[in-house]
């Protein structure tokens, strides 16, 4: 028997009872239970199926009533702690948790609709577009050629015939009294360089921190080596520096070097 093979509905309750030996040290088929809402008997043979395929087999603790993970527990689907939060949580804590909202990044589903349209479609569209930058415009010609996302919100890529080469735009901030024109694309958009630019960025923790300080960033970004190696798309760059807070007062890490490849096949 294979994980992989497992239909997705176990598959995921093997996931969250891997999780619970991994992050808690410990599980039982309360756990399974209270979680998911299953049998008795359904929770002991997903159990069963999992002392079948764990490469180092948990043992049982008669006092706590749990099976404890093996010194040498090797995870079947490894996760990092932010995915396991509501497992070390536990179900005890579920109502206690403190979590930050995220702002919802709301946008008019029609908007996306023509995006999409337009897109497969090969066709540019005509837009009213806010920037928060340059204020609103009077409306402008852009090719959607694909949706992208920095984890939070989910943008657009376009070419902008108006400032002659691509942007990542975000769909909320299209104007809904836009015409939304579709006009065939006569010949061939140019390259978007950026976007075939593999971008290699090399970081390590910044030169004022103290040994101890560097060797705790070290272990919470997962450096294996002196530098931390990232891999994203040229055009990508100015999210990912925003997201990991790399320009921000008080950033853990610094960009030592990038370095850049192109991706044309």
């Amino acid at each position: 028997m294979y994980f992989d093979d497992l239909k997705h509905a176990q598959r995921e309750r093997l996931i969250f009872l891997d999780r619970c030996f991994t992050w808690r040290g410990m599980a039982n088929r309360r756990n399974l239970i209270y979680r998911f809402g299953i049998s008795e008997a359904q929770a002991a043979l997903d159990f069963r199926t999992y002392l079948d395929l764990v490469t180092t087999a948990p043992t049982y603790d008669n006092v706590r009533k749990s099976y404890i993970a093996a010194d040498n527990h090797i995870p079947l689907s490894p996760s990092t702690l932010t995915e396991a939060f509501e497992v070390v949580v536990g179900e005890d804590g579920y109502n206690d948790m403190a979590v930050l909202p995220r702002p919802e990044r709301k946008a008019d589903p029609s908007t996306v609709a023509k995006l999409y349209q337009a897109m497969k479609a090969r066709n540019s569209l005509h837009i009213r577009y806010t920037s928060m930058s340059s204020g609103h415009d009077e409306g402008q010609w852009v090719a959607p050629v694909r949706f992208t996302s920095d984890g939070e919100s989910v943008y657009f890529r376009a070419f902008s015939f108006k400032h002659g080469e691509y942007r990542n735009y975000l769909p909320i901030r299209i104007s809904l009294d836009s015409s939304f024109d579709q006009m065939e694309l006569l010949g061939e958009l140019p390259q978007d360089i950026d976007w075939n630019t593999k971008a290699i960025i090399w970081l390590r923790p910044r030169s004022d921190l103290s040994d101890e300080q560097v060797q705790v960033v070290r272990r919470e970004y997962g450096f294996d080596g002196e530098f931390l190696r990232i891999e994203t798309r040229k055009a990508l760059e100015f999210f990912f520096s925003r997201r990991w807070g790399l320009a921000e007062e008080g950033a853990r890490l610094k960009i030592i070097k990038i370095e850049y490849e192109s991706m044309e096949v």
